[in-house]
């Protein structure tokens, strides 16, 4: 089996997973009456095995067809929440070009800060810094989740604020909400990775299947070094 043809079964195989978790509701968006679910959990770590590109498109490709099957139009929030998860699998996947992909939270800020309601709550736009000092801990799967969760709040912040133009008492009251709420999303990204990177590896083992190995970043499977990792 090709390069090709490996990546192209593993997206099929993760779409699949993550199509079922996007059933399973978590808790609504603020502002909106759409929810998130499982799947904003387990999106970002398609990144690590799939690599940051195809793992951003499987991202796109679950959350649309979702929407095409369920009914539902491609309003401003539904098509807004494509990209989040998706920047975020890119930011959690990266290794060589992760510090390029940790200045979009920046050009977000500034996004935030040049709009007239963003400018009147500049502090929120601070969270947005993280990915950008998460990219220092290179091998911390917390700062890694971290990273994530705030990459993909600050593509999500930053186009809601330009589509629904909240004011700006709104971005200051929600700065507590955020914080339990990513701390909450980071928590989930890790133990959602350790979960499926330790599958992964069980069935490589079982099936004797080399290609499934190489997905495998053993120091993130249930293991005594994954505390060194954490």
């Amino acid at each position: 089996m090709t390069n090709l043809k490996k990546r192209l079964f593993f997206l099929l195989v993760f779409i699949i997973i993550g199509f079922i978790l996007l059933q399973i509701p978590f808790t609504n968006i603020i502002g909106s009456n759409q929810k998130f679910s499982l799947f904003d959990f387990f999106a970002p770590t398609i990144g690590a095995f799939l690599t940051s590109i195809w793992g951003a498109l499987s991202v796109i490709v679950v959350k649309s067809v979702s929407v095409l099957v369920s009914g539902q139009s491609f309003d401003t929030v539904t098509i807004i929440r494509l990209f989040p998860l998706a920047l975020g699998a890119l930011y959690f996947g990266a290794r060589k070009y992760k510090k390029l992909v940790a200045f979009i939270p920046v050009i977000c800020i500034i996004l935030f800060v040049i709009h007239p309601e963003g400018r009147g709550a500049w502090v929120f736009s601070l969270y947005w810094l993280i990915p950008l000092i998460a990219v220092f801990a290179k091998k911390s799967l917390i700062f890694n989740s971290l990273g994530t969760t705030f990459t993909a709040h600050s593509i999500g912040g930053v186009a809601f604020l330009y589509a629904l133009n909240l004011p700006s008492e709104v971005w200051l009251a929600l700065i507590p909400i955020v914080f339990l709420e990513r701390m909450l999303f980071m928590a989930g990204i890790a133990v959602s990775y350790v979960v499926m990177n330790t599958l992964v590896n069980w069935l490589s083992i079982k099936l004797t299947i080399p290609s499934l190995q190489k997905l495998v970043r053993p120091e993130y499977t249930f293991s005594k070094q994954l505390i060194n990792h954490l």
